[in-house]
């Protein structure tokens, strides 16, 4: 039987904490929801380092939020990271109920031979994405991060997978660290690629992950079109999104799709 989603009663839910524990940075939020709204509502955002955030920043964030929040919900692609925020959580809030979120709390079908192997920043923001998208559409989701994934969720609201490939910074680093005479250009600037040629050894390397990355991502879009049988609204995520959004003009640009994602687990209730 195919699974079904409904709203629960919007009064009755208040606030929720939500947290996107990345690789580089741990995104914070409330997340509330009015009657009168599709999708939950986000404020009180705040960035974390993934893998060196102080006790106290937390603190001074839940210090701002407003009241009325009873839970956190945590999706995480770093283990250590999330484990860390956990612990910092429980010593600093005696109250606050957490739960990590886990593919099958999310309000999405998915058709994957193994969905417990995924991403659920990924499924997060696919469940996002179905919300947003057109009845009558599919949607693709390019979410430009640490990695680079290029997402499906056909017109029946099942998530199909995708493609992930490295971000603009861990390509710089990797080609650091596999080789003995390129430098770091983990500063990469975050404008259009140079153009080519480029005539120092930083300007190739920042040429070859800036267009590389664009024409990468310009063709999984348009191939992952072409494995759809229906027109399909694109959107575009992530901290790194500024490397591809001269090239997707018609994507549908949401900063936030993954903790709007994880806000759906206490706003959409699942049956199967």
């Amino acid at each position: 039987m195919a699974s079904q989603f409904h709203k629960t009663e919007a009064n009755s839910l208040g606030r929720v904490l939500v947290a996107d524990v990345g690789n580089t940075k741990i995104k914070l939020a409330v997340a509330g929801m009015s009657p009168d709204v599709k999708m939950p509502i986000l404020s009180h955002h705040a960035d974390l380092c993934s893998h060196s955030f102080r006790s106290e920043d937390l603190e001074a964030w839940l210090e701002k939020v407003p009241p009325g929040s009873d839970s956190f919900l945590i999706a995480s692609v770093h283990d250590a990271a999330a484990t860390r925020l956990e612990s910092t959580i429980a010593k600093l809030s005696a109250t606050l109920q957490q739960q990590r979120i886990v593919y099958h709390d999310l309000p999405l079908q998915m058709d994957l031979e193994n969905p417990g192997s995924v991403g659920i920043d990924r499924v997060a923001s696919a469940a996002a994405a179905n919300c947003f998208r057109h009845h009558l559409r599919a949607a693709i989701i390019v979410d430009c991060g640490t990695a680079i994934t290029v997402d499906l969720v056909s017109q029946k609201g099942v998530f199909c997978g995708g493609a992930i490939l490295p971000g603009p910074f861990l390509m710089a680093q990797s080609l650091a660290a596999g080789t003995s005479r390129l430098p770091d250009i983990f500063g990469i600037e975050r404008s259009c690629p140079p153009a080519l040629p480029g005539r120092s050894t930083k300007e190739a390397i920042a040429a070859g992950i800036g267009w590389g990355i664009r024409g990468a991502v310009t063709t999984l879009v348009e191939e992952a079109r072409k494995s759809l049988d229906v027109e399909a609204d694109l959107f575009l995520t992530g901290g790194c999104r500024w490397s591809v959004i001269d090239c997707l003009p018609h994507a549908i640009e949401i900063p936030d799709l993954v903790l709007l994602g994880v806000s759906l687990t206490k706003f959409v209730k699942r049956t199967v």
